[in-house]
């Protein structure tokens, strides 16, 4: 072998070699940051378990951004007095801001009117007044998603809401997907198929609380850490109990799915028609935010009815003002704001 060629094999040599030690450089940075990226997130949940917020926490102020049938913070009905329960309210707030401190990979359960196939029986079940079947925790399985505990297959343990918010810890077993309930409490597995990722970049800066003791409705927006200003306070009206058709709203966390300008709707126990309800927010089965039904599927909006904020007197849905319904509408964003429904 020549000189020159002697010299262009330890060239090629060494360039092998460069090229090698690059690419390896390459995915130990690679590695890297994704330790870096795992160390990151273990300390921030590991800072967010250490100091949880609490209500004393929460800074919240009156700033509304709809001001029309605005309601006090106490005001008189009949012959008593109704409230917005401020400090239930606040509790409510300082677990947003908790469990958002940690950053995390966010799911919802989905299950309208069972598109997602119908669940599947719970170990423990029963049947309530008009035959249908719910968990140990009443939650029905119509429209719901089973919850399965960790590693049994056999049968799920109870039903989660459709709307439910969770945290998505691990998509490595499917068909099933490991969640930590933000809705609910515990670690579970869910079928894949009743899933709907949201993505690690979504926050939830907007909240809608619907009381369905007081009949009220109150709009919360984050502006800081527990910071939070009042957007509106208004009379509601929620679901009342008379089954088969009628059921009350449920009490939970949920989060914005859909929406439409008009909901229309069938009178009871028939497929026909029989009106519609504007700017409709729907955050869990067929419960929706929206304004004043309207009987007649031709008719015109109506803006107030005397009923807003007395008793119960809806399927599942939150009667409200219907410009109330649109501001609500157009303010809390799909699969960004989230509906909590107190007792």
């Amino acid at each position: 072998m020549s000189v020159y060629a002697k010299f262009a094999v330890l060239v090629t040599c060494a360039v092998l070699v460069a090229c090698n030690q690059k690419k390896e450089s390459k995915v130990d940075v690679v590695e890297q940051r994704k330790a870096d990226s795992l160390e990151m997130v273990k300390k921030a949940e590991e800072e967010a378990k250490k100091k949880p917020k609490t209500a004393d926490d929460i800074k919240l102020t009156k700033e509304l951004s709809y001001d029309k049938h605005t309601l006090e913070d106490t005001y008189p009905y009949q012959d008593t007095s109704r409230r917005f329960q401020l400090e239930k309210i606040k509790e409510k707030l300082a677990f947003v801001e908790n469990f958002q401190r940690a950053p995390a990979n966010y799911g919802i359960l989905q299950n309208h009117k069972n598109k997602n196939k119908e669940a599947p029986l719970v170990k423990n079940y029963h049947r309530n007044e008009y035959t249908r079947i719910s968990d140990s925790l009443g939650n029905e399985r119509y429209q719901s998603a089973p919850v399965y505990a960790v590693g049994e297959t056999d049968a799920p343990t109870i039903y989660g809401r459709d709307g439910s918010l969770v945290k998505l810890r691990s998509t490595d077993t499917l068909p099933m997907i490991k969640i930590e309930g933000v809705s609910f409490d515990g670690t579970w597995e869910v079928p894949k198929r009743y899933v709907k990722v949201i993505g690690d970049t979504v926050q939830f800066h907007r909240v809608v609380f619907v009381d369905v003791t007081n009949q009220n409705i109150l709009t919360a927006e984050r502006q800081g850490d527990c910071d939070w200003l009042i957007r509106s306070m208004n009379p509601a009206t929620t679901g009342r109990h008379k089954p088969p058709y009628a059921q009350e709203t449920p009490t939970g966390l949920y989060v914005v799915q859909e929406k439409k300008v008009k909901m229309y709707y069938y009178k009871d126990g028939t497929t026909s028609i029989e009106g519609f309800a504007p700017y409709a927010s729907r955050f869990t089965n067929g419960a929706y935010v929206h304004g004043v039904p309207v009987n007649n599927p031709k008719g015109s909006i109506i803006e107030y009815s005397w009923s807003l904020g007395t008793t119960p007197r809806s399927h599942m849905c939150v009667r409200n003002a219907s410009s109330h319904a649109k501001f609500v509408f157009d303010w809390a964003l799909k699969f960004n704001a989230l509906v909590i429904v107190i007792d």
